[in-house]
């Protein structure tokens, strides 16, 4: 079982750059390597669910390293009493946070009645988050959409806020795009409705005690700063899943304050190599762990052989350690032509 969490406003404080929860992506390799990147973020899993946990018992869904706190599970469902029982068992398991999923519009939550399509339902989200809140010591958090289909944000976002404010919720993450739940895909769904930040600054000024982040559209870390002016925190989600090292080598300095340090995307390699032979000598295979560093060398010189030596090696079996520094070998022979 990994160390008990941090204290609350310990998550309180790293939500003012995260990381947001993916499907099929911020698994706990994609989580380690990132924070070797950054070690003030705020890192979330992908979404599990509560049923899984509750009636499937899959409770290994919830593993993670003691290394990459601080980390939020974020959970998906609708049910009061099994998200309190998912609630307990992520709490046992030493989680920062606990975050309910009010923001997904797949096909997929929504027939299984949690997600984007919750925004219409604020008093049974309300009901969800004050359940989760009691049965556990851990903060519970709120991920959400600025409404759905034909719904009128400036109406029903700042009730929404208020019903889980009143509910006990100290801390909202806003993706600024409503989610059309019939018509668009989850991919469309993330491009094609219009962000609208503003509503958000709107909302933080109408909710003072709220801690209110930003998700949505953000796509480098220069453009994220200047809405922490007003709010609370930015959450990045392809951006800094694509372009690692753009987003968050430098978020613990411009975003937490901290001391500069002198690192380079070679040394996050290199620091990556002890935990991917752990992975291999214990029966992983090397691309689990190198599909989420590809993004790495992003924009360098060498970035194409990095994803391709990686891409090409790292499915068969006897790829490891040396795969990853051949990569790595690549990439500095071309910045040094």
């Amino acid at each position: 079982m990994a160390k008990q969490g941090l204290p609350n406003n310990a998550a309180s404080a790293a939500a003012r750059l995260s990381v947001a929860p993916m499907m099929e992506w911020t698994d706990r390799h994609c989580r380690y390597f990132h924070r070797l990147i950054s070690e003030q973020a705020l890192l979330y899993t992908e979404m599990v669910t509560a049923p899984a946990l509750v009636r499937g018992g899959a409770v290994h869904l919830l593993e993670f390293s003691s290394d990459e706190h601080p980390v939020a599970v974020q959970l998906g469902g609708s049910d009061p009493h099994e998200l309190a029982e998912a609630s307990r068992l992520c709490a046992e398991r030493g989680y920062d946070e606990i975050n309910l999923n009010v923001g997904c519009p797949s096909d997929r939550v929504q027939s299984g009645f949690f997600g984007a399509v919750l925004m219409e339902r604020p008093a049974l989200v309300a009901e969800c988050v004050a359940a989760m809140i009691k049965a556990q010591p851990v903060e519970v958090t709120v991920k959400c959409r600025i409404g759905v289909d034909d719904q009128d944000p400036e109406t029903v976002l700042p009730d929404f806020l208020a019903r889980v404010r009143d509910a006990g919720v100290r801390r909202v993450t806003i993706h600024a795009r409503k989610a059309w739940l019939q018509g668009l895909s989850p991919k469309e769904n993330r491009d094609v409705p219009p962000l609208d930040y503003d509503l958000v600054h709107r909302m933080k000024a109408a909710f003072p005690d709220l801690h209110i982040s930003l998700n949505g559209g953000l796509e480098t870390l220069e453009a994220g700063l200047p809405h922490l002016q007003d709010l609370d925190g930015l959450m990045y989600g392809r951006a800094a899943y694509h372009q690692p090292w753009d987003i968050l080598a430098d978020a613990d300095e411009r975003v937490f304050g901290a001391k500069p340090q002198i690192r380079t995307r070679a040394d996050v390699v290199h620091n990556m190599l002890p935990y991917i032979d752990a992975h291999v000598d214990a029966g992983g295979k090397l691309a689990q762990v190198t599909r989420h560093m590809l993004g790495l060398f992003a924009g360098q010189p060498g970035a194409r052989s990095w994803r391709r030596v990686l891409s090409e090696g790292a499915y068969k079996p006897e790829a490891g350690r040396a795969l990853v520094l051949q990569a790595l070998e690549t990439v500095q022979l071309a910045q040094a032509a």
